[in-house]
């Protein structure tokens, strides 16, 4: 096995995690201490006209093109907040994942790839991949959809997911190798006990 490679890998990955926990802080930093316009798209009203006869929106929003892209001047907290959560659970869920990636990685480096740690590790990881992708995906939707229910009352707010949801098919794929690789590795104990 090509330790300084994983080691290298091992590394980046870390510096990658260290590198989106700070953007997720300095986001929330910035869009918390900014004073500016909130702004959300919504495929809601798709190909609508816009004027005087044309869209429904509340006080002091300004609605452009048929994209439906609505901006509120001064927001309030909750739409800040609702802004913020359209982005920060997925720097949250990539900072997270990539961090367990890194423990993986070091595990291998530690006690080489075949052990009960790395399996253990792999599926850890694998669940958190599958279980966190749809919730980052819902976050991100609810956020967004409330944001613009917030903006156009008439279009209300409810559940939505956000996101491509393949990372499942990973994250499943991560926890059935964690499973086949701990099973192997009972197998080989088993088998040197018995030598």
């Amino acid at each position: 096995m090509n330790t300084r490679l994983t080691r290298t890998l091992a590394s980046v990955t870390f510096g990658l995690a260290v590198l989106c926990g700070l953007a997720f802080l300095g986001t929330a930093a910035s869009h918390m201490l900014d004073d500016g316009a909130v702004c959300v798209k919504t495929g809601f009203w798709a190909n609508a006209s816009f004027g005087p006869d044309g869209l429904p929106v509340g006080k002091g929003v300004e609605a452009s093109s048929s994209t439906a892209r609505l901006c509120q001047d001064s927001p309030s907290v909750g739409q800040r907040a609702a802004d913020l959560g359209g982005e920060l659970p997925w720097l949250l869920f990539g900072t997270l994942a990539l961090l367990l990636f890194s423990r993986l990685l070091t595990g291998v480096l530690q006690q080489g790839p075949f052990t009960d740690t790395v399996a253990r590790r792999l599926s850890a990881l694998g669940w958190f991949v599958t279980v966190g992708t749809p919730l980052a995906g819902l976050a991100v939707g609810w956020s967004q959809s409330w944001l613009v229910g917030s903006m156009a009352p008439m279009v209300g707010s409810g559940p939505e997911l956000s996101g491509t949801m393949e990372l499942v098919l990973v994250g499943l794929a991560a926890v059935i190798m964690g499973k086949v690789m701990r099973e192997g590795v009972r197998m080989r104990e088993d088998i040197e006990a018995t030598i």
